[in-house]
């Protein structure tokens, strides 16, 4: 440097790029090639298998363009992550999972040009900022976006349906089409890295639902002494589910919580509660949402084949048998019926044949019968053993659900509560009806009797339900009761434990 008033010659007058070029060091050279390399050597020593990790390891496979690193190091747009990443301990999961602390470090390390000899070279660090990076993020939106866990790949591998068959297939639990991500929500993350939005997208992803942020707020308080951690996690992760349709959505609904071992009917303000019965552990209800279509006033009952297995197969010659409890055979292709001592076990197990029990007094699915729209013949319905709802536990059925006020669950689902109706409805659930369907000559005195007497200008077949009513069967062990509190629920089918070792993996 040279004063204006010093007369010798200005020696840095003609320095060019050249010149500076002995000022260069190694230890501070990015080299996109060695970075490339240190992140293939990551992904060959990573073993974690949630989509997030997975697809991040096809992402730099696949020699993709690097998402954080440019050549001035990392910008901004890291802090936007970082500062995001920062709650995850919040939601009960580890800041080691998400690896925060080698994060925040490597980003030092490259803003402050701290690097050695060993394993923080200035290359291995712009890897591991690269890799670590894009892991936790696409670890944390896929997670707050669509859950942590995939409830259709755990549950519908969770119980094996006939462990005596060559072939191992499960019990449907989890009816349920919800989202899942791909590749496509792969690309539209890493999008907003580049324009910028990473805050405001991984706020978009975050749940909604009031519950979720209830629980969030008791997992970071005292009451999770009480409640219990897991419990309140395992309850936070299913609120991050994508269903089709929640109930806040509607004014009028059906909610049956398994855990709770009870119906909520909601009209607007008007809530009607009832004790249900359920699928016992062998034969889970399954979880669904569907909408309440029509009602069947004394159904007949399509037993199902492992019943028939059970009960039908050992008494297949004893008529009285079937005439004791209304059961008959059909043939499924011609309707015709056949009798039970013409019935070999082969034919019946052929699958060509079904056992019915007419429908009235004594019928398994009782007085009525709630159908709505789902793949497993699932239904709400009444039941010829009352004495279910005194019972503390009541998961007792072969998967559908029970319900103790059939009648009171009926005028909750008409629209226009319409006298004559009405009492159709109730005269057809309360009168003898055993002759219907029974030829004139197989009658007995009793039968004609009966029939004699039955108004069958009042008796009423099904009811239309409409407007259609939303019906969710959900598994809750932490949900608001009729006042908004939230309570507590047994694990009665060992859900929360299921989830619990799945979650763990971010734990």
């Amino acid at each position: 440097m040279l004063s204006c008033h010093d007369r010798k010659a200005n020696t840095n007058a003609n320095l060019s790029l050249a010149d500076y070029e002995t000022l260069s060091t190694s230890a501070y050279k990015l080299n996109s090639h060695r970075i490339r390399e240190e992140i293939d050597s990551l992904c060959r020593s990573d073993n974690d298998s949630a989509f997030a990790d997975i697809h991040t390891r096809k992402l730099y496979y696949a020699k993709a363009p690097f998402v954080w690193i440019g050549r001035k190091g990392i910008d901004h747009r890291a802090d936007s992550l970082l500062n995001c990443l920062r709650h995850i301990e919040q939601m009960g999961f580890s800041d080691k999972k998400f690896r925060l602390a080698r994060i925040a470090q490597d980003m030092e390390r490259l803003r402050t040009l701290h690097f050695d000899a060993d394993d923080n070279r200035i290359n291995k660090v712009a890897a591991r900022l690269e890799y670590n990076l894009t892991k936790a993020y696409l670890r944390y939106a896929v997670g707050q976006g669509f859950g942590f866990m995939n409830p259709q790949r755990v549950f519908n591998r969770l119980d094996v349906y006939d462990p005596n068959t060559a072939v191992k297939s499960y019990r449907i639990l989890f009816d349920l089409k919800i989202p899942q991500p791909d590749k496509h929500f792969v690309d539209r993350a890493l999008r907003q890295v580049q324009v910028d939005s990473i805050s405001h997208f991984l706020h978009e992803m975050s749940p909604k639902s009031t519950l979720y942020h209830r629980l969030l707020k008791a997992l970071n308080s005292p009451e999770a002494a009480t409640l219990g951690r897991t419990r309140i996690m395992v309850n936070m992760e299913r609120c991050r589910w994508r269903l089709p349709d929640y109930p806040r959505y509607h004014e009028k609904y059906v909610l049956v919580n398994i855990p709770s071992f009870h119906l909520r009917a909601v009209d607007h303000d008007r809530t009607l509660s009832m004790r249900i019965a359920f699928g016992a552990y062998d034969t889970k209800t399954p979880l669904m949402i569907s909408q309440v279509k029509r009602m069947d006033l004394n159904p007949q009952w399509i037993m199902p084949m492992s019943i028939v297995k059970k009960s039908i197969l050992p008494r297949l010659g004893n008529e009285y048998y079937f005439t004791q409890h209304q059961y008959f055979i059909r043939d499924r292709q011609t309707g015709q019926i056949v009798s039970p001592r013409l019935m070999t076990r082969d034919m019946l197990l052929s699958g060509k044949y079904m056992v019915v029990q007419r429908g009235g007094e004594g019928n398994a699915l009782g007085r009525i019968i709630f159908r709505f729209d789902n793949n497993l013949s699932i239904y709400l319905h009444d039941t010829s053993s009352r004495g279910v709802f005194t019972q503390l536990n009541r998961d007792v059925s072969h998967g559908c659900v029970r319900v103790e006020h059939p009648f009171d669950l009926a005028m909750f689902m008409l629209d226009k509560k319409d006298d004559r109706l009405i009492g159709r409805i109730r005269y057809s659930m309360n009168a003898d009806v055993s002759p219907v369907g029974i030829p004139e000559e197989k009658m007995t005195g009793r039968m004609r009797a009966v029939s004699d007497t039955l108004d069958r200008k009042r008796l009423i077949g099904h009811v239309e339900v409409k407007p259609r009513i939303p019906i969710f069967i959900v598994y809750y062990t932490l949900y608001p009761d009729d006042n908004g509190a939230i309570e507590a629920f047994s694990d009665v089918y060992g859900y929360d434990a299921v989830m619990y070792r799945e979650l763990r993996q971010f734990i």
